[in-house]
């Protein structure tokens, strides 16, 4: 799929295209509200209208990937309706029956928000779960009864803890996709930090992804 990427917008990846085939995959309701969290250019937003969702919310914080995700459904004919900002301080009026997610996720040494706007795209504090750990804490709330969130993220943050945190939350969870890649531009640069900080073995090149799935039971 052709997309137009403003700058500092994250390129979809190898990532991505796990979480877009855990989608597809997955058994939902027929005509889903679908909340897209951290839509970067929206590609999840247009694949699940496409995959037949009655209504998209996509969310970003970055007003350079909201511009591209406009642009994008907009060149499609794809209506998506575009919040911007912190998705945790956003009062959503009714839950959603299906929740797609590819949060920031890479650890890093600082723990602080990174300046750069660019940065924002992946950087996730020192154990990769600035944004995972709000997420899985909201998501309970989030889901509609017998709703769906699929959210993809590295192995090196953590997926047994993902699973303890939604289930915690009373959602049923599990680890519904795994695929290895080699590791990006961002990885590469701080592979040694990554070794030294226990995040990976010494000499490692590649990550593990996952896409766990997390189902709301009736209350």
């Amino acid at each position: 799929m052709m997309l137009f990427r403003a700058p500092g917008v994250y390129r979809p990846q190898a990532d991505t295209e796990l979480l877009m085939r855990a989608v597809a995959a997955a058994s939902i309701p027929r005509e889903p509200r679908v909340l897209d969290v951290c839509t970067g250019t929206g590609v999840l937003a247009l694949h699940a209208r496409r995959l037949g969702a009655k209504t998209v919310t996509a969310v970003d914080i970055s007003r350079a990937a909201l511009l591209s995700a406009w642009l994008n459904s907009r060149a499609r004919g794809q209506r998506v309706e575009l919040l911007r900002g912190d998705f945790t301080r956003m009062t959503w009026p009714r839950p959603f029956d299906v929740v797609v997610a590819n949060p920031p996720y890479v650890p890093g040494p600082s723990v602080t928000p990174p300046r750069r706007a660019r940065d924002r795209a992946w950087e996730a504090g020192p154990d990769g779960r600035a944004v995972l750990d709000p997420l899985c804490e909201m998501l309970p709330g989030l889901l509609a009864d017998h709703g769906t969130a699929l959210i993809v993220h590295s192995g090196m943050c953590g997926p047994d803890r993902t699973l303890h945190q939604l289930r915690d939350g009373g959602l049923k969870a599990a680890v519904v996709a795994r695929e290895t890649t080699a590791y990006g531009p961002v990885l590469r640069r701080r592979a040694r930090w990554l070794e030294a900080a226990g995040h990976a073995a010494p000499h490692h090149n590649h990550e593990e992804l996952v896409v766990i799935r997390a189902d709301r039971p009736t209350t």
